[in-house]
């Protein structure tokens, strides 16, 4: 029986597909927190860089550990979206700032699972990341975790900084991003109150530490 929260459309083959109604859902900061203790250590990895950096999930399944600048502490993309649409026959990368805690934390992780500067760090799949966030999700007991796939990590990242007051053009270079998009599919207006402000940088660190106007 389908379920109430989900729609399924057809394709013009006959072959259908379900898509969540509500697609702009993100992570309230404590409900962030209560979910990534769900997830076991050794697997955490992936969903810290997924909040810390914005990544889209495949963007995060290539990263390398030479991608990492540890002392500047920024993150290269390499293998970034090829936008169709603009004509782009290679995704653009993208260099941005990373938090110091996000560092140690990586450092750490690569070191610890003695992984090459040029091997990928995250050997899962895409659908292996997507089960184990559903798991999580239900552990955590948010109710509507069927509204929540991995491309709403980003659109909490992109929540979490913009309620820091960091302008949206900066936002948009880091997720890669022009501006009508942002707007579009990133841009819901900011309803953190303070206390999520400080769950916020319990997340997210001294990311933009100077920068911030809250």
């Amino acid at each position: 029986m389908q379920e109430e929260h989900i729609t399924t459309k057809t394709l013009k083959d006959g072959r259908t597909y379900s898509v969540r109604k509500d697609r702009n859902r993100y992570f309230y900061p404590l409900e962030w927190l209560t979910f990534i203790k769900q997830i076991k250590d050794k697997k955490a990895a992936i969903f810290e860089t997924m909040i810390n950096t914005g990544a889209r999930i495949d963007e995060a399944l290539h990263i390398r550990p030479k991608d990492f600048d540890f002392e500047r502490k920024t993150l290269v993309l390499y293998v970034t979206k090829v936008k169709a649409a603009k004509k782009e026959k290679v995704g653009k990368r993208r260099t941005f700032k990373i938090s110091t805690d996000y560092a140690n934390y990586m450092k750490k992780y690569i070191a610890k699972n003695k992984i090459q500067p040029e091997d990928r760090i995250f050997n899962i799949s895409t659908q292996s990341v997507w089960q184990m966030l559903r798991r999580g999700l239900k552990r955590a007991k948010i109710e509507d975790w069927y509204n929540f796939g991995t491309h709403n990590i980003r659109k909490t990242h992109a929540m979490y900084i913009k309620a820091w007051g960091i302008p949206a053009e900066e936002i948009c270079l880091r997720l890669g991003h022009d501006f009508n998009t942002f707007l579009r599919h990133y841009g819901s207006a900011t309803i953190f109150d303070q206390n999520d402000i400080r769950d916020i940088e319990k997340i997210l660190g001294d990311l933009y530490h100077n920068e911030r106007r809250y």
